[in-house]
């Protein structure tokens, strides 16, 4: 049973009490709409050291393990200023976005045959289920095996990890088409490509666009594990190195490098996708 809630006529007060503070609408204050994702992300952030700093000043921890935070940021500075923060970043935005197109473009197709043509749903599907739940990590020395220690092993690795999550997703998403949309395509006389690029890419763009979101984070997971070998720069052999000389300044600064560059590239994702998750949204 719905209860439906009347406003009070005009020109007369709302009811005190309960029942009065029940119906009355809460609004939102103008300085938080006003703050944007950006400062509450700023505040997050400076929380976030304001914390750190409390645990360094507590004393409890090895201050060669747990540097404050200016140590962190000096850090920074100095991987910046000596040239070697740049050429990282350069090596493993490469090497992650050679893995991630590779291995979105390689799922997406995957989820199209699995999704819409019974060869695809019968027998690739369960070879992709038996695969999907191997870690990624656990193919590097195969992938070491067969490649070596060159760009092509850094790039399978990467690219197999986000393989995976994005079949995943735009699998569930094309699968999960309305027949009914099915049916009054067909009836107008639709042909397979026209279903698929007009009715069922489109329903499944929040999915596949998820998916995609959750690849990107997986190669900035995976190319710390890629450039722990064989490599001579990137934020992975950066923090592979502080790691051996015990440098956790250095180690922690790479970290969050990482973590803005992974947050950034999440950001650009959605940007892109975010005209089509729209429409979906809209139709809905």
């Amino acid at each position: 049973m719905t209860t439906r809630l009347t406003p009070a006529p005009t020109g007369t007060a709302a009811p005190a009490g309960p029942a009065g503070r029940a119906g009355r609408v809460r609004r939102v204050p103008t300085w938080l709409t006003r703050f944007g994702a950006l400062g509450w992300a700023i505040v997050g952030l400076g929380v976030a050291a304001i914390g750190w700093s409390l645990v360094v000043a507590s004393g409890e921890f090895p201050r060669e393990l747990f540097p404050s935070v200016p140590e962190i940021l000096a850090a920074a500075r100095t991987l910046w200023t000596d040239g070697l923060l740049a050429a990282d970043i350069v090596a493993s935005l490469r090497r992650a976005f050679a893995g991630f197109v590779l291995g979105a473009a390689a799922g997406i197709v995957a989820a199209v045959l699995t999704a819409t043509t019974a060869v695809g749903r019968n027998l690739l599907q369960p070879v992709l289920r038996l695969l999907s739940p191997i870690p990624t990590i656990g193919l590097v020395p195969l992938a070491i095996l067969w490649f070596g220690l060159g760009e092509s092993s850094k790039t399978l690795v990467i690219a197999l990890g986000v393989f995976v999550p994005v079949w995943i997703n735009s699998h569930a998403g094309l699968a999960s088409t309305p027949v009914d949309y099915l049916r009054a395509a067909r009836c107008l006389g639709a042909g397979r490509g026209q279903i698929l690029t007009r009715i069922v890419l489109p329903e499944a763009a929040p999915d596949i666009a998820s998916g995609l979101r959750v690849g990107a984070a997986m190669a900035f997971v995976l190319i710390v594990v890629a450039e722990m070998t064989g490599t001579t720069a990137g934020i992975g052999y950066r923090i592979y190195q502080a790691q051996l000389f015990s440098q956790a300044d250095r180690l922690i600064a790479c970290l969050i490098i990482l973590g803005i560059i992974g947050a950034l590239c999440d950001l650009a994702i959605a940007a892109v996708t975010a005209p089509v998750t729209r429409w979906a949204a809209e139709e809905h």
